[in-house]
């Protein structure tokens, strides 16, 4: 009996080591190399502040489920250091917790670093405390931009280590990112941004994680450092790496693209996705694809960057609420599995090339064994073709590649779609239309004596929000005591939206967009004989995430003045008074157990509210399905659920076809109880609370069977 208990502790024993194994993480000019094995790798992008904890799990075995290996993520540094040496990695910013349920289910981790991400998430990830650094400048071969770019790198590294999560360790990273696309951006920093990339690369590999860094957009990432490549069209637009001992990887294939407030969804189709990914494989001898999002998400609170709308690539894969979106779902995994089938080949074999018509080509993998695989590539993207292979004829369908995992049969087509379409059902469950028990705060119109601040010129916004409101308000005392006919407040604006008053009334309203930078307003007001109180909100609805000397950037007022038949009065160099944020922010008001004395009084007529904080609860629906709001009434603010904002809503602002760029806002069931759950939202203007609505949210096939 002692015999069987010590051979069963000696089995349990050996299966411990196995499953905490450290790997060995090379590569050649061919692939990774792990455990001496190369490797093709599927990857699919998935950030863990853009979900919940609550929500990984699921997230995760779908994407394993749909033939991924890898999970790629940034790291957020303004997240995780709001102030310096002051961390966070609590609830949703909790890396490790992220990277180990990863782990559990067997995946591999790609962790990119940065830590400037860009990501389309506010001031390129970047806390917002770097901006105030004396003699800082962002990316550079600059002192005090490296020494605290290092400083997080290395905590984040160290972190890793303690917790045994790189794969020489026996974890599951086997892939690390220093910098972000600096290519897009060196040219103006000349030298100093070649040493600058030089620097990061030798920093990075410094901190011996055991496992290769890459550089994306990087053409000449110093080695060991692998360049790699970012876009939809890799396997057409990558030169290649910069060593043949280096192996093509592609960690960016967007799988939609980010959306704007006025811009419509960018719908990629899983044919597309699937024939470029293929094409990667065949021609650049592709051995690592990450999707850009597999799952974008939600950006929660004030995350997005400027004008970035809350929800992220839902056209991913899995959508905002982590739900199949098929066919695209389906036709990758279809795809993933037949490119898996011939891999070893693929690894080991030799590539050549050949045409097969005008506008056809062929790529063959040959072993020397016997083994061979063929992608048979038709680039016409309107006539199908037959063509000869082999002495066999295929037909082509346009715009697709055949996979012959034996130069004979074709296993898979990129253009033929297998897996039935889904379609999102939105299920209304609770309309919030009974005023009774909607409460308001009337927010307040500061004017320049109730002002802290003052300057005799218009300040920068950011520099004086620091990130922490969206809010600025600018206010003048202007004294009228000259002849003004048909008097115009006219200003320029580089922030994003402008709401002036002039005597606490509203007199208009003006916003810019993503493309243009800046805006100008022409407002005809009233003039009182004396004092006059002139308050103009300036908004910024993200802060910028990319571009050189993002330190410099210059939002808020520019110039004011007020325009008269007989003269102008230039106010841009005036005594201005400075708030910044609002009242019912310095409050508080939409923290779930508020300490702060709000008054809330009845709802009364919503009508042109203007700066108006809404309060009511809701139960939360039955059953599991995803929930969201429906604030297709409202016109622009923010709202949170118990205490937490699920993001900004900017209604009022249509696309070309006169719909809101968004309408339904993510609400993960984490955030919520099974009764009185409180809801707030602020609004700025146009808005009717009550016709929002709570709704439930699933799939269903075009055979109507329901799909999670």
């Amino acid at each position: 009996m002692e015999k069987w208990v010590a051979l069963v502790m000696l089995l349990l024993l050996y299966l411990t080591l196995l499953m905490e194994a450290k790997a060995e993480v090379t590569y050649d000019g061919r692939s990774l190399v792990i455990d001496g094995h190369r490797k093709i790798l599927f990857s699919g992008s998935i950030h863990y502040p853009r979900s919940t904890p609550q929500m990984w799990p699921n997230l995760i075995e779908k994407a394993k489920e749909g033939g991924v290996d890898v999970i790629q993520t940034y790291v957020f540094w303004n997240l995780h250091e709001p102030q310096p040496g002051q961390y966070d990695f609590s609830g949703r910013y909790d890396l490790v917790r992220f990277i180990k349920e990863i782990q559990a289910q067997g995946l591999y981790v790609c962790l990119r670093i940065g830590p400037y991400i860009e990501s389309e998430w506010t001031y390129g990830g970047f806390p917002f405390w770097l901006h105030d650094v004396p003699g800082i400048v962002y990316r550079t071969n600059n002192e005090p931009f490296k020494y605290y770019m290092q400083n997080f790198t290395t905590k984040i590294v160290s972190m890793m280590k303690s917790e045994g999560l790189y794969a020489a360790q026996g974890g599951p990273i086997i892939l690390s990112q220093i910098e972000n696309e600096y290519e897009n951006i060196e040219k103006p920093f000349g030298e100093e941004g070649s040493r600058y990339v030089g620097w990061a690369a030798e920093m990075a590999v410094g901190l011996q994680t055991g496992v290769p860094w890459v550089m994306c957009k990087q053409n000449d990432a110093p080695d060991p450092v692998i360049n790699t490549c970012n876009g939809m069209k890799c396997g057409e637009t990558f030169t290649g790496p910069n060593s043949p001992n280096k192996p093509s990887l592609w960690t960016e294939n967007w799988t939609s693209f980010y959306q704007v407030y006025g811009g419509v969804p960018y719908i990629r189709s899983a044919e597309d996705i699937a024939f470029h990914v293929t094409l990667f494989i065949a021609r650049k001898n592709g051995s690592y694809v990450n999707y850009y999002m597999y799952h974008g998400g939600t950006n929660f609170g004030r995350s997005s960057s400027a004008y970035v709308i809350t929800s992220y690539y839902d056209q991913a894969p899995l959508d905002e609420y982590g739900l199949l979106r098929q066919p695209k779902w389906g036709h990758l995994k279809e795809l993933h599995a037949a490119i898996k089938y011939c891999s070893t080949t693929l690894l080991q074999g030799i590539q050549t090339n050949f045409s097969l018509g005008q506008m056809q080509e062929g790529y063959v993998f040959e072993d020397g064994e016997g083994e061979c695989v063929a992608f048979l590539v038709n680039h016409d993207s309107v006539n199908k073709v037959t063509v000869q292979f082999q002495n066999r004829s295929y037909e082509l369908l346009p715009k697709s590649i055949s996979i012959l995992p034996d130069c004979q049969n074709v296993t898979f087509n990129t253009a033929t779609v297998n897996t039935k379409s889904n379609k999102r059902i939105i299920n209304p469950v609770q309309s919030l239309s009974s005023a009774d028990k909607w409460e308001q705060f009337q927010d307040a119109i500061p004017n320049f004596e109730d002002t802290l601040s003052i300057s005799n010129q218009l300040l920068e916004h950011m520099n004086l929000t620091k990130d922490k409101s969206d809010y600025l308000w600018y206010t003048l005392r202007f004294e009228h005591n000259s002849p003004c006919n048909e008097p115009i407040l006219h200003f320029q604006s580089a922030a994003h939206v402008a709401h002036a008053f002039v005597d606490d009334i509203y007199i208009g309203g003006a916003h810019g967009n993503h493309d243009v930078k800046s805006f100008t307003l022409d407002l005809p007001i009233t003039l009182n004989e004396g004092a006059n109180n002139i308050s103009i909100l300036s908004v910024m609805v993200g802060l910028p995430d990319s571009g050189a000397f993002l330190e410099r950037r210059f939002a808020g007022l520019t110039s004011v003045e007020i325009q008269c038949s007989e003269e102008s009065y230039d106010l841009t160099n005036s005594t201005w008074g400075y708030q910044v944020g609002l009242l019912g922010e310095q409050l508080q008001i939409y923290e779930e157990q508020n300490s702060s004395p709000v008054e809330w009084s009845q709802i009364g007529n919503t009508i042109n509210q203007r700066l108006t904080w809404f309060k009511t609860t809701f139960d939360s629906p039955e059953g599991d399905d995803p929930v969201a709001l429906n604030l297709g009434s409202m016109g622009k603010g923010e709202t949170w659920v118990n205490g937490q904002s699920i993001g900004r809503y900017w209604i009022l602002f249509h696309d070309s076809k006169g719909q809101p760029s968004q309408a339904l806002y993510h609400v993960p069931r984490s955030f919520l109880k099974n009764s009185g759950n409180i809801l707030v939202v602020f609004e700025e203007g146009g808005g009717d609370p009550l016709h929002i609505s709570i709704n439930t949210v699933s799939t269903t096939y075009l055979d109507d069977t329901i799909s999670k």
